[in-house]
């Protein structure tokens, strides 16, 4: 396989196929994980659907009332973080068994590194594949699972034969196998990029990979470079194992660059609430609260406030961070990227119980 040996679990539709499997009647059935619809007039977005649902178009960060419109004989439910939190747990706990290394990169995925656990392409097959079935056995989930020598190249695999797949990608294959896919599979390329690309007659990674590295620094400065990087396979980033946690962090790339300001509240509306869940789940408050945009242009920003006392979810911090947001609210500048940060953490004190 070479110096590295990198897997890249992703669950499939996580939080539909969570919903699925406590209510077996959605089976077969479209199921959208998300804001009330409201008969399309609803506000928010959709967190996740189904695979059925996306067969109408549907897709995770639309607006409800789209996707109401698309769908309207689909089954429409709330986000059950706690649900989805317990499930997820378990479902790590059996994937860092397996490794040497490991690093949750969200709810649903999870890098691990097995560079020391096997040797060649046969072992690492075997590996997958006992833990797609553990994973079905214990939790009654599918997942996708891309091996690669580095985490781009694992992650991309992961997601070239969803749902329920396995992709290995040898390290002498690497070129070969990135060669004929977009180019936005890879990480940091949006539509907007993606459109800019096709201008300069980048469609693929194979030509991205031959294009002039100058040039693209010229069009898309120190991305470009990355991007150039990415296009020849190459990722030295580790698996960074479980540190004590100074912060929780969620962030969301639009599918298309917009200026659209009812949407963009919208989401952090939700952003925030998956924030909030992180920060109570894991028995936190906190004293900094810090939104991040980055434009079209791949201009980043962020603003932060910090506050007198530790706090957490309510309207008080829910406000705050609107009003921070607002500031980079502008009519000429479309936003690619929204996130939403929680720092300073202080551990909640914790009532001890009579027995």
């Amino acid at each position: 396989m070479g110096s590295r040996i990198i897997i890249h679990v992703d669950l499939d539709a996580f939080f539909a196929s969570v919903e699925e499997r406590e209510h077996p009647e959605y089976k077969g059935k479209p199921v959208i994980v998300g804001a009330d619809p409201k008969d399309g007039k609803g506000r928010g977005v959709v967190s996740t659907c189904n695979y059925e649902a996306r067969k109408f178009g549907v897709h995770s960060a639309m607006p409800i009332s789209r996707a109401w419109d698309l769908c309207k004989d689909a089954v429409f439910l709330p986000v059950n973080y706690k649900l989805y939190e317990e499930v997820s747990a378990k479902i790590m706990k059996i994937l860092k068994s397996h490794a040497s290394k490991f690093e949750q990169a969200g709810i649903d995925e999870a890098f691990l590194d097995v560079t020391c656990k096997i040797k060649g392409i046969i072992e690492v097959k075997k590996l997958a594949e006992k833990i797609k079935e553990e994973i079905l056995k214990k939790e009654k989930l599918t997942c996708s699972i891309g091996v690669g020598p580095n985490k781009l190249v694992a992650k991309i695999a992961s997601d070239y034969n969803k749902p329920n797949g396995l992709t290995i990608v040898e390290e002498k294959n690497v070129k070969r196998f990135l060669a004929p896919l977009e180019v936005d599979k890879l990480w940091g390329i949006g539509k907007k990029t993606k459109r800019k690309m096709d201008e300069m007659g980048i469609k693929t990674i194979n030509e991205l990979s031959n294009f002039e590295k100058g040039k693209l620094i010229e069009e898309f400065g120190i991305f470009g470079h990355e991007f150039y990087q990415m296009a020849h396979g190459i990722d030295n980033s580790e698996v960074i194992e479980y540190r004590r946690r100074k912060s929780y962090s969620r962030e969301h790339t639009f599918e298309e660059d917009t200026i659209n300001e009812q949407f963009i509240n919208d989401l952090v509306n939700n952003i925030y609430e998956e924030v909030m869940h992180d920060v109570e789940e894991g028995g936190f408050n906190f004293r900094t609260l810090s939104i991040k945009v980055r434009y079209e242009n791949f201009e980043t920003h962020t603003r932060s406030k910090t506050f007198s006392h530790p706090v957490g979810r309510s309207k008080y911090t829910k406000e705050a961070i609107h009003k921070l947001l607002k500031s980079f609210l502008q009519p000429n500048r479309a936003i690619r990227l929204i996130g939403v940060r929680a720092s300073n953490l202080v551990l909640m004190k914790k009532q001890k119980t009579l027995v």
